[in-house]
C-alpha cells in the first residue's frame, strides 16, 4: 500500500474517531464491527510465517523486520496530519476546522500528479 493511500485511510481513522467520540457524548451506543483503524491495520500489516524451528531470536528478528516498514508507514501518516492540524492549530486560524482541513488534505491527496504533499 503506497504512503498516500495511507495517508487518506489514515484521513478516514480520524473522521470515524470524531465522529465516535461525538456519539459518545451525546450518549449514542458505538457499533461493535470492524472499524477503519482496524481494517487499516489489517491491511496495512503482513502475514508473517515463521519456519517451524526457527529459534525465538531468529522468529523476533523475521517479526521486526516484516512489521517495521509497515509500522514506520503508519506513523508517518499519522504524524503528517498531526501536523498539518497542529500548524493550523498554533495560527490561531477560525476559517478552517479540523474536519475542513481533512477534507482538504484528502483532496489534495486524491490527486496523483499533486506532488506537494511529498514535499511537506
Amino acid at each position: 500500500m503506497e504512503q498516500r493511500e495511507i495517508i487518506l485511510r489514515a484521513i478516514g481513522v480520524l473522521t470515524e474517531t470524531h465522529e465516535m467520540v461525538r456519539r459518545l457524548s451525546d450518549g449514542e451506543a458505538l457499533d461493535t464491527d470492524l472499524t477503519q483503524l482496524g481494517r487499516l491495520v489489517s491491511e496495512v500489516f503482513p502475514t508473517i510465517e515463521i519456519p517451524s524451528g526457527a529459534s525465538a531470536e531468529e522468529a523476533a528478528e523475521l517479526a521486526i523486520a516484516a512489521l517495521m516498514p509497515a509500522s514506520v508507514s503508519l506513523v508517518e501518516a499519522f504524524a503528517f496530519l498531526f501536523t498539518q492540524l497542529a500548524k493550523i492549530h498554533d495560527e490561531g486560524r477560525i476559517d478552517v476546522n479540523s474536519s475542513e482541513l481533512l477534507q482538504e488534505i484528502a483532496l489534495r491527496m486524491s490527486d496523483p500528479g499533486d506532488a506537494e504533499v511529498e514535499e511537506e
